[in-house]
């Protein structure tokens, strides 16, 4: 069977199933249980890590449980904030821990445990199959067993080569052990974890060309996400002359917000005002690369960072990467949706559109749900975060829950000083990020009964 990556013939083959009835209550029943699926095989995975890390061989220096909870669900949600530094409270035993969790959480759920059942059998189930699309969002022309085959095979491709360059260029630049931090790094910045072995993240590297260039190509590869890439191939192989819809609008939004984002923290940025300017242009790339991305690496110090920078930082977190990839946050497809659906709007048009292309109603009030359960998850943990740390700054802690839902990992500095109460509130942001919001709600909501037949339609002021 081909595999249709791009989204033309989704929307078809979506088109078609809006107009056969394929609504929103069917489609929440089609999500409901591979979304419990996967909340429970999230869980699964935070409960083995943590009693892992809680064993004597796991850690260098006595760390407590919560902390323990706090790294696992960091490292299974990809986010990268710490409550301890792992580089010196966790053994190599322990920091394979994390690996693994980081490498697990990245792919997904289903992702490894459906390879493994595909080397053994033909097929998926159908089970199988709809937590698949439902983890990755993908859209329903993709062929969900070849697309795991393509992304655990990409995945693993990618990160040993960028462990490749790391470990020249950590070589190079005399890192104690440039083996081992190369492969973690890799696959942290690939699975967009932003783990880092170094406490001051890459500081000491920020004027490091090459170091930067690959993190940023591992990062932008995992967070573009599986269907651009299967698409570039197929352009590549010559099996299509053209880029599909979602891979055009992930392409140029993209470039979009990590463009205007290197711009302005070129431009508002004190800390690297001093710098020369090629440094200095690497500095601001890298700092908006990495919130658009989710990965969470720094090489500028985030504790420090102006104002101005920082609400570009906390934009780019909460539009975050592309689906079927590694990163969290809003999707740049959604956003993609939500300003066309606004510029439609304001133009008086009845479709909405995009690059010429009709987006199906289904897809708009699904990426305006995204949006709208994204902000209430972070309205309210922001004010659960207000409660619990009320001698923290308001913008420290606004950043910390964006940060956190977004499943980034940069920090003001809050993380380490939050009370018990207030870790709990990121570790249940941090979960509800990586499920991904409509996943987690899905998973969660109770189901309405039949609609009853209505009275009349009446127009609502808004």
């Amino acid at each position: 069977m081909r595999l249709p990556m791009s989204l033309d013939h989704a929307l078809a083959s979506l088109r078609n199933r809006v107009q056969g009835g394929d609504g929103p209550a069917a489609i929440r029943k089609r999500k409901a249980g591979p979304a419990k699926l996967l909340l429970v095989g999230y869980l699964s995975y935070v409960v083995v890590g943590w009693i892992l890390l809680s064993l004597p061989f796991s850690q260098a220096q006595p760390v407590s449980a919560l902390d323990n909870l706090f790294t696992a669900v960091s490292a299974v949600s990809t986010t990268g904030l710490i409550s301890v530094d792992p580089g010196t409270n966790y053994t190599l035993i322990g920091e394979l821990v994390i690996l693994a969790l980081i490498q697990f959480g990245g792919l997904g759920y289903m992702t490894m445990s459906s390879f493994a059942f595909l080397a053994v059998h033909a097929n998926l189930s159908e089970t199988q199959e709809e937590t698949t699309r439902t983890a990755f969002g993908l859209p329903n022309s993709v062929d969900p067993r070849l697309f795991l085959r393509s992304v655990v095979l990409f995945t693993f491709g990618c990160e040993a080569v960028g462990a490749a360059c790391l470990y020249g260029f950590l070589l190079e630049a005399g890192d104690p052990a440039p083996l081992w931090s190369a492969i973690f790094h890799a696959v942290s910045a690939f699975c967009t974890a932003g783990f880092s072995l170094y406490a001051d993240g890459f500081v000491p590297y920020a004027g490091h060309v090459g170091i930067n260039a690959t993190l940023a190509a591992l990062s932008l590869l995992g967070a573009m996400g599986f269907i651009i890439v299967v698409d570039t191939v197929r352009r590549l192989a010559g099996k299509t002359r053209h880029y599909g819809f979602t891979s055009k609008v992930i392409l140029r939004m993209t470039a979009i917000l990590v463009g205007l984002g290197t711009l302005l923290i070129f431009l508002v940025e004190p800390s690297i005002a001093g710098l020369n300017p090629a440094d200095r242009l690497l500095a601001a790339f890298f700092q908006a690369m990495s919130a658009s991305s989710t990965v969470g690496f720094n090489t500028i110090a985030i504790d420090q960072i102006a104002n101005g920078t920082a609400m570009v930082l906390m934009v780019l977190m909460v539009i975050g990467a592309s689906p079927a990839g590694t990163g969290g946050g809003v999707k740049t497809t959604s956003f993609a949706a939500l300003v066309a659906l606004v510029r439609s709007t304001l133009k008086g048009r009845a479709n909405v559109r995009f690059f010429r292309q009709r987006v199906p109603d289904a897809q708009v009030q699904l990426a305006t749900t995204s949006m709208a359960c994204y902000s209430a998850f972070l309205a309210i943990g922001l004010f659960l975060l207000l409660l619990t740390e009320p001698a923290a700054r308001f913008e420290t802690l606004a950043f910390e829950a964006i940060s956190a839902l977004g499943t980034v990992g940069l920090s003001l500095g809050a993380t380490g000083d939050l009370s018990p109460l207030g870790k709990l509130v990121i570790i249940g942001l941090m979960l509800i990020g990586r499920l991904g919001v409509l996943t987690f709600g899905f998973a969660t909501a109770t189901p309405d009964g039949e609609e009853g037949t209505a009275s009349g339609d009446d127009e609502l002021a808004v």
